[in-house]
Order: structure tokens, then sequence, then C-alpha cells
């Protein structure tokens, strides 16, 4: 892998001999696998079938290799999320910080990695509102939310200025801010080619454009979570230097243990707490993670109120039945729910490859005795969606824009869980 010129002179740079070595080094082993769990799908346990603890994340696995993700059936439905091992230290802010109920926003939430893992990690009662600028990349940020399975989940389609310009306020967020990618040149080698040292003029500048519209929406005493997965010091510690003088922030401290070997800061003279995550030192990918707090007492006698009607939704958190032809047909969100239980429509349990079939929106044909109407495919104990049956066979209601495309199955493929 080459790595551009530039890129390694900085680094060098930044990480001293000893640590850019190791850094080196990383590049020639294999990227970490690791998943985090569903915690309100487990119920009852499960826990992958081979896998470590990931140590900053009590839901968090590396597995011992890669499997074939997209023909797991617990995967699509919301059981576990694939995600990189450093990203899942979000979790682990937000459950030492945040103890009563909040409205959180997660500003550049897509694919929805980080936002999952806040809203296994928020107290009860709390409401995430996840919002992703670029339409495409937000559609895919509403599936993998529906999946996840919480009430009180929004989806928004918006730009950091209709934030500041909507009137909300919030009490904790996310800004995972748009970067120039160093901290994936090893898991994604396409990052590569799209770095130049020019890329990263543009990302510190946008980065700062991003914080300045978002601090605007935080509540006095609000939490901001500041992250790239990048590791010049432009784009991490001078950014935080800037908010801490140019918007008042104050840097917050979060507990870590010595052998998780996450980093502090690179810049000689930089004393305030941030949190690097870098290969070689972390079985992780890169990142880097600060914690700001906007001055003043937060109010919490009156908590904040969601407001959606400036912005643009695409999905609410409400699963609401939808007209097709003459039907009314419930929401494929309903299903997936973390608290929907079959009750109210007869379930319908597949075996392996019939739910392969169901999730590539093919027609099923189910057992005689399968009631007519709605009724609830479910693999593992586990609810996958509806589907119609009419008898001599069941209309496929899995949503067209999400079924697997591979017309491959494997022959032997296990789900990656086994019981607790």
């Amino acid at each position: 892998m080459q790595l551009p010129d530039e890129f390694l002179a900085q680094t060098l740079a930044a990480m001293g001999e000893e640590r850019f070595g190791r850094f080196l080094a990383a590049f020639d082993a294999e990227p970490p696998v690791s998943i985090r769990l569903n915690p309100a799908k487990i119920a009852g346990g499960s826990v992958p079938r081979v896998g470590t603890p990931v140590p900053w994340c009590p839901l968090g696995y590396y597995l011992a290799s890669r499997p074939q993700f997209t023909f797991d059936p617990l995967l699509h439905a919301g059981c576990y999320y694939v995600q990189e091992a450093a990203s899942m230290f979000v979790h682990h802010i937000v459950s030492e910080l945040i103890r009563r109920p909040v409205l959180m926003l997660d500003l550049c939430a897509a694919p929805g990695g980080k936002s999952t893992a806040l809203l296994s990690a928020l107290p009860e009662d709390s409401v995430l509102v996840s919002n992703e600028p670029v339409r495409q990349r937000a559609q895919v940020l509403v599936e993998n939310i529906v999946k996840w399975g919480y009430d009180d989940s929004i989806v928004t389609c918006n730009y950091p200025r209709d934030y500041r310009q909507s009137g909300l306020f919030f009490d904790a967020m996310l800004c995972d801010v748009p970067c120039s990618g160093e901290g994936m040149f090893r898991k994604d080698p396409a990052c590569i080619g799209e770095w130049s040292l020019q890329n990263v003029e543009r990302c510190w500048q946008l980065q700062r454009q991003i914080v300045a519209d978002a601090w605007q929406c935080l509540r006095p005493g609000g939490y901001m979570i500041y992250s790239t997965c990048t590791y010049n010091i432009k784009e991490n510690e001078e950014n935080v230097r800037w908010m801490c003088t140019e918007l008042g922030a104050q840097v917050v401290p979060v507990g870590t243990e010595a052998e998780w070997g996450i980093t502090g800061s690179l810049l000689e003279g930089f004393s305030e707490p941030v949190y690097r995550f870098i290969p070689g030192l972390t079985q992780s990918e890169g990142l880097f993670v600060c914690v700001l707090r906007k001055a003043g007492e937060a109010d919490t006698a009156a908590p904040q109120r969601w407001d959606g009607r400036r912005l643009n939704v695409l999905y609410d958190g409400k699963p609401q039945p939808v007209k097709r032809g003459k039907d009314v047909l419930p929401s494929h969100a309903e299903a997936l729910k973390a608290t929907f239980r079959p009750g109210r429509y007869p379930a319908a349990e597949v075996d392996y490859r019939q739910a392969i079939a169901y999730l590539r929106h093919e027609s099923l044909t189910l057992p005689a005795d399968t009631p007519r109407g709605m009724v609830v495919i479910m693999f593992g104990g586990r609810p996958l969606g509806f589907a119609k049956n009419i008898g001599n066979r069941a209309n496929n209601l899995y949503p067209q824009e999400w079924k697997i495309k591979s017309t491959h199955i494997p022959e032997d493929y296990e789900t990656i869980f086994r019981p607790a």
C-alpha cells in the first residue's frame, strides 16, 4: 500500500518515530472486524459465535474473520450492526456523561453506526435526531435506523445551517464531521487516492462552519462530541483550540483505561483531554474524539421537545400504515420495532433459505396452516417484516429498495449468534 509522501511526513512529525513505526506496521495486518449488538433485540441473550469483547464498549465484539454479513438474516433484523471498533467509543462517552433523558442531535449521521450506538446508550425517554444532508446517504440512514427499531428515533435531511435557523435547541449533539479520511486508509484504500494537503485545508475550514452552526443549537450546559476519522492536527487539535477560543467551549474528560491503548494529543503544548485511536496502538482504525461543553447550567426542569416542522423529516419514529391500492398495509418499520411482539399478526417462522428468499423480495410459500392475510415473517424468533398470505403463495412486502440483490446463497452459512 503506497501512502502519499506528504501524508507520511506530516504523520511522522506528529506521532514521533515509535508511534509512527507501530502505525506503519499495522498496514501489514488485516483490519479487525467488529460488530455491536442491539441490546433491545437480544433479550434472553445471544453473543457472537466467535468473538472477543471490544474493551470500551460492552456491546462490541471482534470477530475472528469476516463472514458474509449480507447473508445473515439477523443483520437485516437489526440484531447487530457491523461497526469499526473505535467508533463504538461514543457509546462509552454517552454512558458516562449523560444520565437523564435528553434531546440529542447526530448532525452528520449516515450511514448510522454512531446513531445506533447512541440509541443503545442514551437514557430511557431520550429522543435522538439523526441528520444527513445528502439525500441518497440519508435514505441509507433511514434504513439502518428503522432496522435498529428504537422508539423516539428521527431522521432528517438538512444542512447544519437549517438547524441553526430552525430555532431548535439540543441537550447534546454529535458532530462526526466530514474529514480527509486518513484514519480509513487501511480499511478503504480508495481514501488514499482522494487525499491531498489541499483537501485537508478544505476539510478543517468546512468543519469549523459545521461546528459553528451546530453550536448555536446547543443548550447551555450541553455536550458536543466532536470526532473525525483522520490523524492530522489541523482537523483535530487546532479545531478544538478554535472551539475553545472562539466559541467558549470547555473540554470535558472521559474515563479510559491504559490497556485500551488510546492516545492523547499529538500537538506539543496542547493539554486538553482528547482521544486518538491509532492502528498499531489500538485494535481499530483511526479516530479522533473530543467532548466539549457549552458554558452555563443545563435547565433540567425544562427538557426540550422535538418539533420538526421547519425541517425535512424523512422518518419521524412513528410507523404509519401505508395505503396500496385497496389495501392498507402496516409499515415495515412496525415489524422491526424493538418493542414489537407478534400477537396482533400471525407469525410464520421460516428456515434460512426462506429467510434469504424473503430478503431478496421473492414470493414465499408458507405452511398450509398459516392464516390468510397479514403475517409476520420470523427467523430465529426475530421479525424480518410482513407478507400477505393469499393461500397458494405469500406476497412479499419487504421494501424493494432494501432487498439483497445477490442471487448467491452460501450452502453452509450459519448466523453469527449462538445462545448465551
